[in-house]
Parts: C-alpha cells; sequence; structure tokens
C-alpha cells in the first residue's frame, strides 16, 4: 500500500517570541530549496525550520 505524499498547508505562525513569518521562510527556502517547487512545504517542514533557525542564532550568540 502507498502512502499518502504529505499535502502542502499554508506557513503556520511562529511558536517563537520575536520571530517572524518572513524570518522563518527565507530560513525553509534556504534549507528546502532543493525540494522547491516541485514539493511544497508541509508542516513539518515548516516547524523544523523554525526550530534550526532557532539553534542557528542560539549558537551565533553563545560565541564569544
Amino acid at each position: 500500500m502507498k502512502a499518502k505524499p504529505a499535502s502542502a498547508v499554508t506557513q503556520p505562525d511562529p511558536f517563537t517570541r520575536g520571530f517572524t513569518r518572513e524570518m522563518v521562510r527565507q530560513h525553509a527556502y534556504k534549507l528546502y530549496r532543493d525540494r522547491l517547487p516541485d514539493h511544497p512545504l508541509t508542516l513539518e517542514d515548516w516547524v523544523l525550520a523554525e526550530k534550526d533557525l532557532v539553534h542557528e542564532l542560539e549558537l551565533e550568540q553563545a560565541e564569544p
């Protein structure tokens, strides 16, 4: 039995305070540029992109 492909969703609002949709969108497109535009982003893709962006910014702030 074949699995259904994940359907595209509209970009959700960011969960992290201080982050905007535009910030997350730019980071998501940087992460997933090899998949776009053939495979639209899923809700999981948006959440992973936001988490990755948060982690990346935390690492930048932690550097001396």
